[in-house]
């Protein structure tokens, strides 16, 4: 177990367009430092195919500390067989953050808590985003609208814990 607090991380907490660049960059040196210390000297990662490189700046420092992505490498995707290939992606939880406003370990919980209480709800492939003025938008895929209508109180009385509104993105996900 190796424990970084990237929060600690001034480029990251600005929170840059390119923020995922120096997240990972921190993230897989000091893996890379673990690894060499226990004998490894080529470190891999699970990026498979589908993860498009030119719109994740992350990448960028994985190629610059030579990190092998073989699923990516291979051109399997998780359409290609992988057993994950129904699992809905979660990105960071600082992607729910808008670029530009400074990412805190406040902000990050109340995310974090937010998306486990709807996870509670049985919602599923879902972002609860913070907008610049700190309400919650909730994305949610189509099918879900209906749950989200039945549950609407319940969401609200919770949400409205960590948020001063919660509103609802009508362009739904997926």
């Amino acid at each position: 177990l190796i424990e970084q607090d990237i929060v600690s991380c001034a480029e990251v907490t600005a929170n840059p367009p390119d923020r995922c660049y120096y997240c990972k960059k921190v993230i897989f040196n000091m893996i890379m430092k673990a690894a060499a210390e226990d004998g490894y000297t080529v470190l891999l990662d699970g990026t498979n195919a589908s993860d498009d490189a030119g719109d994740r700046p992350g990448m960028k420092a994985l190629q610059e500390l030579q990190v092998k992505s073989p699923l990516r490498e291979c051109g399997l995707s998780k359409e290609g067989g992988l057993f994950t290939w129904d699992k809905p992606s979660y990105a960071c939880l600082a992607t729910r953050i808008p670029t530009g406003c400074e990412i805190t370990a406040e902000k990050l919980q109340k995310t974090e808590a937010a998306e486990d209480f709807l996870f509670s709800l049985g919602f599923s492939d879902f972002r609860v985003r913070m907008m610049p003025n700190g309400a919650a938008r909730l994305q949610l895929l189509e099918n879900q609208l209906s749950l989200l209508m039945e549950k609407r109180a319940e969401i609200l009385n919770e949400l409205k814990k960590h948020y001063p509104a919660v509103l609802l993105d009508l362009e739904v996900r997926g």
